[in-house]
């Protein structure tokens, strides 16, 4: 299970300027993916060799102050549900409001850990006059200025250093069953697929709860293929507003992608691949998943001989760089290939846990670099002598080479798709690693 820290705070106190300069200036945080919603962020941060998820919140709150109260309320529910923890951001340049009250009243009620920081603390005078924040009432307290940086360390040694972080990142009871995630936006079709996947009463051997109310393993046991089911789905039922449930869903869908090893990605094949479904995919492969794209509601479409090509190939343009995924077209209405996907996700789990033994590894990727030599650079002859398969959870390969630096990415491209095309990968991301001899 991941760590999840959302941060909350009123509009213009310095969240995203927070978000950014763990990213800029301490390398905090390692990916930053903007959502589609007014820039909404999310991303993977690592801090003293610890990772975790980081989601900023900002300009999540209408500015007009009469529907603060319940607009605010609303958005720090969410967080607050769905985050382990909370880093709760106010200004010391214009002290505490009306809003900075409110919001610490809802966020006093929550049992998560609450990370009161006080931005734009830059001078000594300033760290006096925030003293006055003492009076929220919380007991971590941070005085940090995020656009020079300083304080940002001991906030995050605090939060990576917290019992909760120790707990979340303890292993849960192993069922070796592979995961798979059902992510995509609202009303794809992910609860019908579900439903379609586990209809009739005797498939569903036990339901196991998630963590989270409607985050729901079922475990699937039927045509001899067993696995567990992570269901995103439910998302809808949370709340009416747009704007909460483009959020919810996000939150949710990190924390499935997090669970499983295989992500099903639902599109809708009338509107095609939204720029928060290639966010997720993005965030799906630096993560290590493996992928399948489900493209949905295929019986909708009108067709002619090359429709499913075509359409085949504009998805893979927009994947790109990584577009080695199954696509499957698929009816749940009708019933259409959700088998057929069930299996390809089988297949990929299966690819994702391939190891590849040295000396067959060896014959065919050394055969490639002789028929294809790596540039020479600086005019070094970059020889690659041995290649290795590392023991990792996604299939990662170590070349050994006297100039790894100089090995360029066209060249590291050349060989991923050497060990694509000899060994079959298809659905998984692969690391490459150049090392010294």
């Amino acid at each position: 299970m991941s760590f999840t820290v959302a941060i909350v705070g009123r509009p213009n106190v310095g969240k995203s300027t927070f978000f950014n300069s763990m990213l800029e200036e301490r390398k905090a945080i390692v990916d930053d993916i903007s959502g589609v919603t007014r820039d909404r962020q999310y991303g993977e941060a690592e801090w003293a060799g610890k990772k975790f998820n980081v989601i900023d919140t900002g300009g999540f709150v209408p500015d007009s102050e009469d529907v603060f109260e319940r607009e605010i309320r609303k958005q720090v529910m969410i967080a607050v549900e769905e985050a382990n923890a909370i880093v709760f951001m106010c200004d010391a340049a214009t002290g505490i409001t009306d809003l900075d009250e409110a919001m610490a009243d809802v966020l006093r009620r929550s049992t998560k850990p609450v990370y009161l920081t006080i931005n734009k603390v830059d001078n000594h005078e300033r760290l006096l006059e925030a003293s006055e924040f003492y009076s929220l009432g919380f007991d971590k307290i941070f005085f940090l200025s995020s656009i020079s940086g300083s304080g940002t360390g001991e906030l995050l040694d605090a939060i990576i250093e917290s019992p909760d972080f120790a707990a979340a990142q303890q292993p849960e009871d192993a069922i070796t069953l592979p995961k798979f995630a059902i992510i995509g936006q609202p009303n794809v079709g992910k609860s019908s697929l579900l439903n379609a996947l586990v209809g009739t009463e005797r498939t569903i051997v036990s339901d196991i709860a998630g963590t989270t109310r409607d985050t729901i393993h079922t475990h699937y046991n039927l045509f001899g293929k067993e696995f567990m089911l992570i269901d995103t789905a439910g998302i809808r039922r949370k709340t009416k507003v747009h704007e909460d449930l483009e959020f919810y869903s996000v939150i949710r869908a990190i924390k499935a992608v997090d669970e499983a090893d295989i992500c099903l990605l639902v599109l809708d094949a009338g509107k095609g691949i939204t720029a928060q479904d290639l966010s997720i995919y993005s965030l799906a492969i630096k993560k290590g998943k493996g992928i399948v794209v489900l493209v949905n509601k295929w019986d909708l479409i009108p067709k002619e001989t090359n429709t499913a090509r075509d359409y085949e190939k504009d998805l893979k343009q927009r994947l790109a760089p990584f577009s080695d995924v199954p696509i499957i077209f698929i009816s749940v209405i009708d019933k259409q290939r959700i088998f057929k996907s069930i299996e390809a996700a089988l297949e990929v789990f299966e690819n994702k846990s391939r190891k590849i033994p040295t000396s067959k590894l060896n014959d065919a990727m050394i055969k490639a670099i002789e028929s294809y030599r790596p540039p020479v650079v600086r005019g070094n002859l970059i020889k690659i002598k041995y290649v290795t398969q590392l023991p990792t959870h996604t299939p990662s390969f170590a070349f050994f080479c006297n100039y790894p630096d100089d090995v360029k990415a066209p060249y590291k491209n050349y060989l991923e798709n050497q060990i694509r095309q000899q060994f079959n990968f298809t659905g998984v991301p692969i690391r490459l690693f150049f090392r010294k001899k």
